[in-house]
């Protein structure tokens, strides 16, 4: 067996053994995971830091900023990310599909389920779909709290999550969260480099010489005598002497003192690879041939004036996935733009649908499946053929972002401007996962005659749910599968107390 051989066979035997160990610590993943995004940040850092400890705190803060400052779904990259590295390039697109499978075929079949339905609901399923997104805002309330309790380590990023949020909640736009991101960034910048110190401390300094600096008053010759002793009597207990300069029996010298216990170091289980064995060419390369295909996309859809209605359907989602930052709070309006205002899914059944999906494990990304399926059976496709289509498109960007993106960071990441600009873009991105609450809170509340959403503080039994959530998940430990089940009940509950109209 010649040299090259044996190299295939030994690589070949490790992809299998990494594909083993995605299986064996990813299967469930897709089946358990609810609650949206902040929820699997958390979900992954218990797993994956804490439990199996395949990269430490740092590398999960550097890959959490990276998340979600590139295009795409964050905690899907943040997976593929983490076993990217772990294992190499075929076990992570495993733990990909894995990921993401079980609730886009979830997705597909509530498409096909509902573009059969009659346009009149009960209030019971109003109810059930309300209790869903109540839940769901307590349970990403609570993520957004844990997350906060990570990202904030000074003032600063204090300062940045506040503002992150705030500024989210104000204002929505394509261009808006990426500006903020960068804003984020170039702040934790220039605080680091402290370009912004010198102004106010020569302003400092030129108040200080207007009002005069007080002068200290001088002291007594018996005041300096007694001032030199006390130094001098402290000096030598210090240094464990008497007043004659001796050793003192009763104070043990510093180098008889006995060494404090070390505290164990936390033993990180080395990866396979590294970031070093990402080419910052190759992810170059796959970025630009990536650009190249969208542009090319983009191009047909506006230069060719009838296209087959799934050619357009894709379109739109892979330039959706591009554009698209800050994860889950950004999709679910852009998403409505792209599909609804399109006139290819009633506003009722997008509604109906991101209720629903709240209650799915996996990427809320897989929204975009139910979509696609919808709007191919609105036109008389396969839904099942639109949602590949969309799931296709809405994934495909961000992956080839984050994988094209390592080999860039194993060449910048040890820069110190640019680990002050992850920190303000960490800060930030944990600011607007609060935006994701206020989102689902103004549209969540659906009933007859509003079907496209009201707020959930229009019902104080919505808020009621919320907060059970929250509060169950933040001091009793219920897991966001329970919270969202109990949501279910709760809203079921809230139909059987007030009955029909």
């Amino acid at each position: 067996m010649t040299t090259t051989q044996l190299w295939d066979s030994a690589r070949l035997q490790k992809t299998l053994q990494g594909a083993g160990s995605v299986l064996r610590h990813n299967w469930h993943l897709g089946f358990t995971s609810f609650g949206g995004p902040a929820v699997h940040f958390k979900i992954f850092h218990d797993r994956f830091v804490k439990k199996l400890q395949w990269i430490d705190e740092q590398m999960y803060q550097e890959l959490f900023s990276i998340s979600q400052a590139l295009s795409g779904p964050g905690s899907t990259k943040m997976l593929y990310c983490i076993n990217v590295i772990q294992h190499g390039f075929f076990p992570a697109v495993l733990a990909f599909f894995i990921w993401s499978l079980p609730g886009a075929i979830g997705m597909c079949g509530l498409s096909i389920g509902v573009s059969h339905i009659s346009d009149q609901l009960s209030r019971a399923v109003y109810g059930l779909l309300s209790g869903l997104n109540a839940a769901t805002v307590g349970i990403i309330a609570l993520a957004a709290v844990e997350l906060s309790d990570k990202a904030i380590t000074d003032t600063l990023t204090r300062t940045l999550v506040f503002l992150g949020a705030t500024a989210g909640m104000m204002y929505k736009a394509l261009w808006y969260f990426p500006v903020l991101l960068v804003v984020g960034a170039f702040t934790a910048i220039t605080h680091d480099k402290r370009w912004a110190h010198g102004p106010p401390k020569r302003i400092g300094d030129m108040i200080r010489a207007v009002i005069g600096k007080k002068r200290e008053k001088p002291l007594a010759l018996e005041e300096y005598h007694m001032d030199n002793v006390q130094h001098n009597e402290d000096h030598l207990k210090a240094n464990g002497l008497d007043e004659r300069g001796t050793a003192s029996p009763r104070v043990s010298t510093a180098a008889s003192l006995p060494e404090p216990p070390s505290q164990p170091e936390l033993r990180i289980t080395p990866s396979p690879l590294r970031l070093s064995n990402f080419s910052w060419k190759f992810g170059t390369t796959l970025i630009i041939l990536f650009l190249s295909t969208l542009l090319a996309a983009m191009l047909i859809r506006a230069l060719v004036p009838i296209l087959p209605h799934l050619y357009r359907l894709f379109a739109n989602l892979y330039l959706a996935g591009t554009i698209i930052f800050g994860g889950g709070p950004v999709v679910i309006p852009l998403l409505r733009e792209y599909v609804v205002d399109e006139g290819w899914v009633s506003p009722r059944d997008f509604l109906l649908g991101l209720a629903i999906a709240q209650s799915f494990p996996g990427p809320n990304f897989n929204f975009a499946v139910f979509l696609g399926g919808l709007s191919a059976a609105h036109v008389g496709k396969s839904p099942v053929a639109g949602a590949a289509l969309a799931f296709i498109g809405i994934f495909l960007p961000g992956m080839v972002f984050a994988h094209g993106t390592l080999g860039l960071w194993a060449v910048l990441r040890s820069r110190p401007a640019v680990r002050s600009a992850l920190r303000g873009v960490n800060a930030v991105a944990v600011g607007l996962v609060y935006t994701a609450v206020t989102r689902i809170w103004q549209v969540g509340y659906i009933d007859e005659g509003f079907e496209s959403g009201r707020s959930l503080g229009d019902d104080q039994w919505w808020v009621v749910v919320a907060a059970t959530t929250f509060v169950g998940g933040r001091w009793y430990g219920v897991k966001p599968p329970v919270a969202i089940l109990l949501g279910a009940v709760m809203g079921v509950g809230r139909w059987l107390v007030v009955g029909a109209p």
